[in-house]
């Protein structure tokens, strides 16, 4: 059974989190838990959110054991970007762009749904 959490417009850049997503792509959820807890980035703790939100959507909604939930799939998208203006000098405008991405972590366990 697989199921799968979602955060969308999440304050990351998507460049920087994928790099902390690629450490746990295809673990189990404990070893994937303990991967994140000792990376010190904002994408590892909006990750384990994920992570944590789609394991308990598998235990609790399709009754899947915890210990047998594996990343089947995870990617992280670009969402909307925020354009911001900051004046700069000689009558200019400078842009500064703030991007967001959206987070998709699915997690199964590997068996088939009754």
């Amino acid at each position: 059974m697989e199921t799968y959490a979602i955060h969308k417009n999440a304050d990351l850049k998507p460049r920087q989190a994928r790099l902390t997503l690629d450490l746990v792509r295809g673990k189990s959820v404990d070893a994937a838990r303990g991967i994140l807890l000792n990376t010190n980035t904002k994408a590892s703790k909006m990750i384990l959110k994920v992570l944590n939100s789609a394991a308990s959507n598998a235990v609790n909604n399709n009754g899947a054991k915890e210990t047998d939930l594996v990343i089947s799939e995870c990617f992280i998208n670009p969402g909307p970007i925020r354009k911001k203006i900051r004046f700069a000098s000689h009558s200019r405008v400078g842009r500064s762009d703030h991007r967001t991405s959206h987070i998709i972590i699915k997690v199964s366990d590997n068996k088939e749904a009754k």
